[in-house]
């Protein structure tokens, strides 16, 4: 089975977790478009794409035993390179020799003896835009502190998914969209051009996994039903949601079929990647 997980963040990085679970087949296609903390630091200085979603998501399928797996998040300390992380700088230093992000994206991988593969939701650097209620919000940090956000798109929008994750979306047999932040996070990905239409005309099943509580101001007051009205306005359509009973968030009235299944982790506050794991395996089975 081929299996891809769409997103970016702390949210892919936990269903990539569950899918290696599953199969060797696996791909994350991650957002590149953060500006924030050392992804944005480095971003601003060397004028690349923001690295950070995507060294989570190497680290999710990294081998455990690898000399530098545990490595990956190390943050330093002081001096220049304070809250850098060790990976951001792995990344962003053979993309500033090299100049190719999704060739220094598989260099990093095999180094890392990944399981499957990470491919960048953009051919290069995006930013993200949003139109809410009170008018146009540029760059991931600003969009996540908007409420009212109305939609969202990337510039320039010239710059669309790369070949790659738009062959990997038409030749998986599962795709998994979320949890992670609604619009920074995993419609991030979804809007880059290439990436909803490869969506749309798959034949994958395509399974929505619901967050577990709002982000606030980003998506307070949603309900599980606007989260997934959120994903069909920007044209992501999905089979099948996946919700836990204990999710804080109301239900609401979804219009496609429902999975409820326990996929919380002990401290009821994210997903659990072996629980998350054992759900899609029921769902394919």
């Amino acid at each position: 089975m081929r299996a891809v997980a769409i997103g970016g963040g702390h949210g892919t990085a936990v269903s990539l977790r569950a899918l290696r679970r599953i199969t060797d087949d696996v791909i994350g296609i991650v957002s590149v478009a953060d500006n924030g903390g050392s992804s944005g630091r480095l971003r601003e200085d060397l004028d690349m794409a923001a690295v950070g979603d995507i060294r989570k998501c190497l680290a999710a399928l990294a081998d455990p035993a690898g000399p530098l797996t545990p490595h990956l998040e190390h943050r330093f300390a002081s001096g220049d390179l304070a809250g850098h992380a060790f990976g951001n700088l792995l990344l962003a230093g053979l993309i500033d020799a090299t100049g190719d992000l999704e060739g220094s994206v598989r260099a990093v991988a095999t180094v890392l003896a990944i399981t499957g593969e990470v491919i960048p939701a953009s051919a290069e650097g995006v930013v993200l835009v949003a139109r809410t209620n009170e008018g146009r919000t540029e760059g991931q940090t600003e969009v996540a502190a908007s409420a009212s956000i109305q939609s969202l798109s990337t510039e320039p929008s010239h710059v669309g998914a790369p070949d790659a994750a738009r062959k990997a979306i038409a030749a998986a047999d599962l795709v998994v969209i979320g949890p992670g932040s609604l619009y920074t996070s995993v419609l991030a990905a979804c809007v880059v051009p290439g990436i909803s239409d490869s969506l749309a005309h798959c034949s994958a099943r395509r399974v929505f996994v619901a967050n577990l509580h709002e982000q606030s101001p980003e998506t307070q007051g949603y309900s599980i039903a606007d989260h997934v009205n959120a994903l069909v306005r920007h044209g992501v359509v999905v089979d099948q949601v996946v919700v836990d009973p204990r999710s804080s968030l109301v239900r609401g009235d979804i219009d496609f079929p429902v999975t409820e299944a326990d996929i919380t982790g002990p401290n009821g506050k994210v997903h659990d990647a072996v629980k998350l794991a054992r759900c899609l395996a029921d769902l394919v089975a």
